[in-house]
């Protein structure tokens, strides 16, 4: 943010205008959104989240490589203290996508469970697959086969 401290102040009283503070502590972006439902703000004609830029108003620059959590899930509030500065993977993993959907799973689609014993891990680590589920395929494939 470049210029005066009065058109710093200036420009943080035209952030805040377009916050509303709701019942349940968010203060909702009352603005522009992405299609996503981020807010979007505009210093020196350059698009910023507004949630991005509530937190580092409030508490300074965001450390490189991580991002802001939405503790409320509400991606269109800027109240600081309903965020957190985390990893990227764990965002990803507080959230409702796939990936924090299979990480809670404690058995594969078969029914065995996801032990150590169990679980063969792929691509890094990233991936769990079942052992048994692996050792049922190979069987079927050999019937079909007629081999052992």
């Amino acid at each position: 943010m470049r210029g005066s401290a009065q058109h710093g102040r200036a420009m943080m009283i035209g952030f805040y205008k377009l916050i509303s503070k709701l019942p349940s502590g968010c203060w909702e972006w009352r603005a522009g959104k992405t299609s996503a439902g981020y807010g979007v703000f505009y210093v020196d004609k350059k698009p910023v989240y507004s949630h991005r830029l509530a937190w580092i108003l409030s508490n300074g620059a965001i450390p490189d490589g991580m991002v802001i959590d939405h503790l409320c899930r509400n991606r269109s509030c800027c109240n600081v203290s309903h965020m957190e500065v985390v990893t990227r993977g764990e965002n990803v993993l507080r959230g409702s996508g796939a990936s924090a959907k299979h990480k809670t799973k404690t058995h594969c689609k078969n029914g065995h469970p996801f032990t150590a014993e169990n679980t063969r891990r792929t691509h890094g680590g990233k991936h769990r697959q079942c052992k048994q589920c692996e050792k049922d395929r190979h069987k079927k494939r050999c019937q079909r086969k007629g081999t052992k």
